[in-house]
This record gives C-alpha cells, sequence and structure tokens, in this order.
C-alpha cells in the first residue's frame, strides 16, 4: 500500500468525464438496505414437462394456450408497457402458459408489431415473437434428458413503483424468520406501512433523491428491490424473458439499447441458453432460456447417482440426488445482459439479477446435520433457501446528472467510472443484523472498477473474516482474513468485475448497538486500471478523502479533487440482539490442514500433460473506437467478430483421465491496463499466476474471472485448466471491464460434436426474424500451440498436516495428494526445494493419504534448515513446508 503523501492529489476524470453527482441532501446510512426480491419460480405441469412427470401432481396438464396472452403493446414507440397492464400481464405469466418447445415458435407474431410499423414507416412481413433462432441449431439440446421443471418469467422494463406484484412468491412469505412478523426484515423500508410487502417501493437511490426516469433504468420488472433467483441444483429452469423496452431506440436518455441477451454467469449451459452476444431479442419479443442446473460431469461420473453428496434438497427436509460430479457444485452466480457492443450500458442501467443455487452441500438450513451439508450460516425455519442470515450484495459504481436520473459517458473507452458506490442500488444503506454468523454474497457489479474491501468497527478496528467461495463456488478451504497466512486482518483480496466473493462475518463479538462498516480502500484514477491500495488508517482518518471543487463560481461542483470519492465508507452493519442458538458451521474448522468444504476436482498430472493449449494475449491496437483487441495463439490482434471461432473444443475428446475434454489456456498482459478476463460456460482451476503457486484464495477455488494486466494483485499470465462436456454451441470470452469488452475485446469459441468439421453458422438477428452467417475458424482453433502447461503444473496439490522431526521419536511426515494419477509414491526432501537430501518416501493409500516414518531420525537435519519439501511421481509438489522440532 501506498503513504497518503504518494497518493495523486486529483482524480478529475471521475465520474468519466462528467461532472459530480448530486446528493440532494441525502446523508450516509439514514435508509435501511433493500434486501433482494425473489423472483419466485412455479413447478412446471406434468403435462408441460417434455419426456416426464415430475411436475405438479394429480394430473394437471397447465393452462392452456391462449392467443389473448401477450405482452401489452406500449401506446406509442418511445414508451414501454403501461405499468399496470404490464402487471396484469407478469401476474398471469407467473404460470407458464402452453408447454415449453424445443424449437423456437415461429408461428407467433411480435405483439409489437403494429408499433414497430408506425416506427419503421413500412410493413413487416413476419415480426415473430420468439426471439430464439429457428431451426436444429439453436434448438433445446438433450430437451427431454434434461426438461425444466421450474418456470418463472420477468420482464425488462423501464423504472416504475413496485406494486407488490411478487409478495406471494417469497419463499419466507413474510411470515418466516427473520423475514416474518418481528422480525429483522419483516419490514423491507424501514418506515410505516411497508410491513411484508415491497408494495411501493419507488426506484430511488435515497428517499431525498429523485425517482429514475424509466428510460433511465431498465430493470427486471421495472422494479427495486434488485432480484433474486433462487434454484436447485437437478432442477432445471425455464426462463421467460420479455423485453418491454421502448422500440425507439433513442428513448434511453442518450445510454442503453433496446436488444438484449441474457448470459446466465457463469452456468455450465447449453449454446442456446448462454447469452450469446450476437443473439438478441427485440422489444416485444421473448426468449426461453432453458438452464438444465445439472452438476457438471453428468455424463461420466457418478452416473448412477448413488452419491449423496450429489443432490438438491426437497421441500419435506429430504434431498434427491442426481448425477454428476459433486466438486461441481455451484452456490453464488448472476445472470445480466450480454448484447454486443452495450453490455457495459444494458448492465450499468439495471440488466442484472442474481442468483443462488441450492444443493445438498449447500442447503440455506444450517440446522440439518447430515454428514453433507455445510451448514453455512443462512436460518432454519425453511427446508431450503432461507436467507435470514444469508445476504445478496451487489455494489455497483454509479453516476447521476444535476436531476439525478442515471448517467453514463459512451464516448468513453478506457472503463467507465461512477463517483458513488450503491448497495443493492442504494446510497450508503444501513442494515440491521443479528449477533451471530452471517454469510454475504458479494458481487463487484461495477462496468471498470476494481474494489478492495474492508470491514472495520466504528473505531476503526478491522474485524476478522473468512472467505467461503470465490466466483460461483464453495472453496475446498476456507481462507482466514484476520493476519495470519500473510493476509491482512478485515481486509480482503482485490474484487475484479464480476467476481463473487462469499465471506462469513461473526458478529457474536459485538454487543448490541454496535455499529461497523464496509470500506473501499481501491483507489481509481482513470477506467485503465486500479492505482493503489490507500492504507486503511488513511481513510478511516480522514486523511485520505476527495472533495469537490466549484471552479467557476456557480454554487454547483464542477469536479472532484484529492481523491477517488468511491474510496471511503460505503454500508453500515448495526448489531443487535440474538436470542436463538447459532447452528451454522464455523469456518475456522475449514481452513487448510483441517476439514475440506468442496475439493478441487483436479485434473490428473498425465491428463493435464495431455491437455491442448490455447493463450490469448489482450492488448490494444485496434481502431479509435474499437482499440481493444486479443490475440489468440500467436495470430493476429483481432476485434470481436461474432463469425469468427478462434477456438474449438470438442465434446468427443476425452481427457486421460475419461471425465471430459480437457485444455490449458494462458490469460496475459503485458500491464498498463487491467483485464479481468471471463470464459463462459465452465469454471477453471487456476495452475499458476506469473509461472508461480496461486495465492490461496485462488488455490482453493474455481473461477471464471481471471485478473491479468496490470494494478495491485493482478499477473502478467494466469494459466488455467478448463473441461468441455455434456453441451455443444457458440460461447464468448472476454474482458469483464465490459466498456473493453464493447469495444471489441470480445471473441467466439465453440463447443463443437463428436465429428464436426463445419463451425456453427453465425445468427443475425433483426425485426422480421433471425438469418444465418457461414462462420469460419482461425487456422489452430481445432489444434491449439501444444500440449500441458507453459510452465507446468504449478497449484500446489501434496497438503501436509504433520511435518516433524524428534531426536528421540525419528521423522513423521503424514499428508495426502489432490492431484492423483493412480496412487504415486510421494518424496519427501531436505531444504526449500525437492532436488536436496532426501528424507524417505512412501506410496499414497487409496484415499490419496501417505505416511514417511523413520524411528532413527535420519538424516538429522542441520539447525540451518527449518522446511521439507515433497514432490510426488505424478508431477505434484509442495516446497518449503515449516519443520517442527519435537522434543
Amino acid at each position: 500500500m501506498l503513504a497518503a503523501s504518494a497518493l495523486a492529489s486529483a482524480n478529475e476524470g471521475i465520474p468519466s468525464n462528467g461532472r459530480p453527482s448530486p446528493l440532494f441532501g441525502a446523508q450516509p446510512f439514514t435508509q435501511k438496505l433493500l434486501l433482494f426480491e425473489e423472483f419466485g419460480t412455479t413447478p412446471l405441469a406434468s403435462g408441460q414437462i417434455p419426456g416426464g412427470s415430475q411436475g405438479i401432481a394429480g394430473g394437471d396438464t397447465g393452462l392452456p394456450e391462449d392467443p389473448e396472452h401477450k405482452l401489452p403493446c406500449p401506446d406509442v414507440t418511445d414508451n414501454s408497457p403501461a405499468g399496470p397492464a404490464l402487471d396484469e400481464f407478469l401476474g398471469r405469466d407467473k404460470r407458464m402458459r402452453g408447454t415449453p418447445t424445443r424449437e423456437s415458435r415461429i408461428d407467433r407474431q411480435n405483439p409489437f408489431k403494429p408499433q414497430i410499423e408506425v416506427y419503421l414507416g413500412r410493413t413487416l412481413a413476419t415480426a415473430p415473437e420468439d426471439g430464439r433462432p429457428y431451426g436444429e441449431g439453436w434448438s433445446h439440446q438433450r430437451f427431454e434428458e434434461f426438461p425444466p421443471l421450474d418456470y418463472f418469467s420477468s420482464a425488462q422494463t423501464g423504472a416504475r413503483v413496485n406494486s407488490g406484484l411478487r409478495n406471494d412468491m417469497q419463499r419466507h412469505g413474510y411470515a418466516a424468520g427473520e423475514f416474518g412478523p418481528g422480525g429483522l426484515y419483516h419490514n423491507t423500508v424501514g418506515v410505516a406501512g411497508f410491513d411484508g410487502t415491497t408494495a411501493g417501493i419507488a426506484p430511488k437511490f435515497h428517499p431525498n433523491m429523485p425517482v429514475q426516469d424509466p428510460r433511465a433504468l431498465w430493470t427486471f420488472d421495472g422494479t427495486f428491490p434488485a432480484k433474486l433467483l433462487m434454484s436447485r441444483h437437478g432442477r432445471g429452469i425455464m426462463f421467460r424473458h420479455h423485453n418491454a423496452l421502448p422500440i425507439d431506440p433513442a428513448a434511453n436518455m442518450g445510454f442503453g439499447h433496446h436488444t438484449i441477451s441474457t448470459h446466465e454467469h457463469n452456468g455450465h449451459n447449453p449454446g442456446e441458453s448462454d447469452g450469446f452476444a450476437h443473439a438478441f431479442i427485440y422489444p416485444g419479443q421473448y426468449w426461453d432460456y432453458r438452464w438444465p442446473l445439472i452438476l457438471a460431469g453428468y455424463d461420466t461420473i457418478n452416473t448412477d447417482a448413488s452419491d449423496p453428496r450429489a443432490a438438491y434438497p426437497t421441500d419435506d427436509g429430504g434431498t434427491v440426488r442426481i448425477r454428476g460430479d459433486w466438486r461441481e457444485t455451484a452456490s453464488t452466480h448472476w445472470f445480466h445482459d450480454h448484447m454486443e457492443d452495450y453490455t457495459s450500458q444494458n448492465v450499468y442501467k439495471g440488466n442484472a439479477a442474481m442468483h443462488n443455487i441450492y444443493s445438498a452441500l449447500d442447503r440455506g438450513n444450517e440446522a440439518i446435520d447430515d454428514g453433507v451439508n455445510l451448514r453455512m450460516p443462512s436460518g432454519s425455519t425453511l427446508s431450503w433457501g432461507n436467507r435470514d442470515y444469508d445476504v445478496n450484495l451487489v455494489l455497483g459504481d454509479k453516476a447521476w446528472d444535476a436531476n439525478g436520473q442515471l448517467w453514463f459517458n459512451t464516448f468513453q473507452t478506457d472503463g467507465f467510472l461512477g463517483d458513488h458506490l450503491l448497495t443493492n442500488w442504494q446510497y450508503q444503506p444501513s442494515l440491521d443484523v443479528r449477533a451471530r454468523r452471517y454469510r454475504f454474497r458479494i458481487l463487484n457489479g461495477c462496468v471498470a472498477r476494481y474494489l478492495k474491501l474492508a470491514l472495520v468497527t466504528e473505531q476503526g478496528v478491522p474485524v476478522p473474516l473468512h472467505m467461503v467461495a470465490n466466483d460461483g463456488n464453495i472453496m475446498e478451504h476456507a481462507v482466514a482474513f484476520d493476519g495470519t497466512g500473510g493476509t491482512q486482518r478485515g481486509v480482503l483480496p482485490v474484487q475484479a468485475i464480476a467476481e463473487r466473493y462469499d465471506i462469513i462475518v461473526d458478529f457474536s463479538q459485538f454487543a448490541p448497538g454496535t455499529k461497523l462498516y464496509f470500506v473501499n480502500i481501491l483507489e481509481h484514477q482513470s477506467g485503465r486500471l486500479p492505482k493503489a491500495v490507500i492504507p486503511l488508517n488513511e481513510v478511516l482518518s480522514g486523511g485520505y478523502r476527495a472533495e469537490t471543487t466549484d471552479d467557476d463560481g456557480d454554487g454547483s461542483a464542477d469536479r472532484w479533487i484529492n481523491g477517488d470519492p468511491v474510496v471511503g465508507k460505503f454500508m453500515e452493519l448495526v448489531v443487535h440482539q440474538y436470542a436463538g442458538v447459532d447452528q451454522s458451521m464455523n469456518p475456522a474448522d475449514y481452513v487448510p490442514g483441517r476439514n475440506k468444504m468442496i475439493p478441487l476436482p483436479m485434473p490428473s498430472a498425465t491428463s493435464i500433460a495431455q491437455a491442448k493449449r490455447h493463450t490469448f494475449e489482450f492488448g490494444r491496437g485496434g481502431t479509435d473506437d474499437k482499440p481493444w483487441t486479443i490475440k489468440t495463439d500467436g495470430g493476429a490482434s483481432l476485434v470481436a467478430d461474432m463469425d469468427v471461432v478462434s477456438v474449438a473444443a470438442n465434446i468427443g475428446d476425452n481427457a486421460a483421465d475419461g471425465q471430459g475434454h480437457l485444455e490449458v489456456w494462458s490469460f496475459k498482459s503485458p500491464g498498463g491496463w487491467a483485464h479481468p478476463v471471463h470464459v463462459h460456460f465452465e469454471e477453471a482451476i487456476v495452475l499458476s499466476v506469473n509461472g508461480q503457486q496461486p495465492p490461496p484464495y485462488l488455490r482453493w477455488a474455481r473461477k471464471d474471472i481471471f485478473r491479468i494486466g496490470g494494478g495491485p494483485e493482478s499477473w502478467q499470465e494466469m494459466e488455467v485448466s478448463l473441461r468441455f462436456r455434456e453441451f455443444a454451441g457458440s460461447y464468448v470470452e472476454h474482458c469483464h471491464n465490459t466498456t473493453h469488452e464493447d469495444t471489441a475485446m470480445l471473441l467466439r469459441w465453440d463447443i463443437e460434436n463428436p465429428g464436426q468439421t463445419v463451425p456453427f453458422p453465425a445468427p443475425h438477428p433483426s425485426w422480421e426474424g433471425v438469418t444465418y452467417v457461414p462462420s469460419h475458424s482461425l487456422p489452430l482453433a481445432r489444434t491449439g500451440v501444444g500440449f500441458g502447461p507453459e510452465d507446468g503444473v504449478q497449484h500446489q496439490n501434496i497438503l501436509t498436516n504433520a511435518v516433524e522431526w524428534s531426536a528421540s521419536q525419528g521423522w513423521r511426515l503424514r499428508g495426502r495428494v489432490t492431484l492423483s494419477d493412480d496412487r504415486p509414491t510421494v518424496r519427501a526432501y531436505l531444504g526449500n526445494t525437492a532436488t536436496g537430501t532426501m528424507i524417505g518416501s512412501n506410496r499414497v493409500d487409496s484415499s490419496g493419504n501417505f505416511l514417511i516414518r523413520k524411528s532413527n531420525g535420519q538424516p538429522v537435519p542441520p539447525a540451518s534448515i527449518t522446511t521439507v519439501s515433497f514432490s510426488s511421481t505424478d508431477g505434484a509438489f509442495n516446497v518449503s513446508v515449516p519443520l517442527v522440532r519435537l522434543p
């Protein structure tokens, strides 16, 4: 971290080439945090489920087709549909009408067609309502094998007051736990009239601030609070996403585009439901996204569904076992717009929701102690999905104009930065918490801003915490941020755009009435990259504090000086008494060397060595309006082109371990810019960073965001391993600084079917429907540039729990191997490399454990030797493990 004297004195470019956002008298921590509102899902009827009858009992065949059940058409082309009509439509749409189809429907006409023709000034021969591209290529893959069992819908539309449309869709029903009468969250807003309802909540960042114009803010349903999908592994979801935005693209307050494509980040989803950047829908259309929610490895692992760890929770407190690899269980996802060239604007404008996935491992019920459930902080009133002590937080830096309306600069290409960090779309809110453990699922929902968060008391004392999940995945081990193991007490790692950190905080150490604060300590001076970590004491003392200046003396602030205004406190927590019994897991029991949460599905050394290798270099070198490029496998630096396939993996090529096609990808950037790289479809395991061991919070995690380039806690190169299995289709890889993505730092890659030699054609949507254009592949798309990692397998995979020498008892070296290929032999050496004097060796047992025991104490470690190093015959290693000398 830099001393205050070394910090820049001004950040005139924040917000990006705009004036400071006025506060309209709003004071910090004077509004209650709005907790997420659940979409709510409905089981499909038995007659609606392709190939089965796992839905509503009693022979119900579902609601019939209703030709009148259409998205209401707006009165004019520059408006969204009227609120009451839209609510009536969405109310009926809570239950799916008709039967979901494998292929898109081309027989239904867009209900906006009359107004579209007015806007275009011509007649449309056809204007399909179903926006999914027609034909076999974009049909739902393995539809009857992985049918949707649950359904929900929503409309992307302009901001409006919440009518309470989804009150009855909340699992807690405003009657259970902390959401029930007398609970902390029964009143949604914190003022009279909002007990057990969201009706009346206006789209405002603070009660003192103006209501957002429907052209400025486009959210799911058009309402606040932010929305949350709650799903379960093994129960596929059908999401009908309606586009209820204005027909006229200029009705947008200067930013955002009225065509949308929805990406479920980072779901194991088939290409037709992934949110491909050039497969989008127009106003009046819908897209039926089918998210199977199967466990990756379905085809090759646990195929008899016998493992109790691979299962989903039921409403009666039991579980249903499912196929697949339980180590691929996901937890915290989100979904958002992925429209080519407009992702940053549309997500910033409100097209983002969070997604909690529940499973036998992560049930959302901390009281069930069955040997499988990890008992994450949550509550216990409901059989699954309790949110009493499990809180979703989406953070986004925003800016607004002199009228208080959301504002965005569309002309910058480095990365848009706002000047206020909002939590769940609110300016500096306050959250009441009980004196017990909580889980916070934190999403960086910014456009270009990296964050580094700290938690402190009112007196500025850092509060220790544990990270238990990174991106969408619970880690193998919890990581304690308590000042040990090289961590800083109460301070999380840098968090890039789209990264999720799930943390556990124990408030039981604090008396009722205690106030705590989340603080951001990472400074930006531009959207290029984060500049510096500001010392926490400088932030809390006011030694570092951005201020506004009125240069022209007109009484309005013209710019920020003396720092980044988003550095500082942004959310308050107030502790309340807890009379219950905290039954949640203690994360300290899961740190390295102790219990495991979800072990990494680490490929074998042989599989990694035989994996095809691809390299990607992220740089700058395009045109003025499309400056960002990606160079694949040493080829030319290219801007985005969705007709070009940069990489083509094939699900017919199994890895050496038989668990699905495996590749090693390297992401590179020389620095000067920061790029959080995102690969769609499946999480990766980080093998190395700059050729070295990943830090613990990456070492134990499966990731979908990879920080490369410049700035604190980023790397010039990361190597990862990924698998490709179960589904095919077209996907993308890109920088999740979405300004960079929208200005060409985006490439297409495909997962191809066995024997496929011709790339999938590219869809090109229009008001009249979709046409297809032939695609072509780069020369090395299928072959790559070699095999295995460039730097070798750097991932630490020999774990030790006893490294001891005693003059009387001898050597005792005990541990286990997590990267195993048919019971390798482990060797131990004196010193900090695996090339010194060998202590001894032994073969691991069938569980991967090893014990090297030498009672004679030879070789005797000299006083200068303080560490022991290990290697194994399958390429695993662990160096410089501290040696414990016993009597």
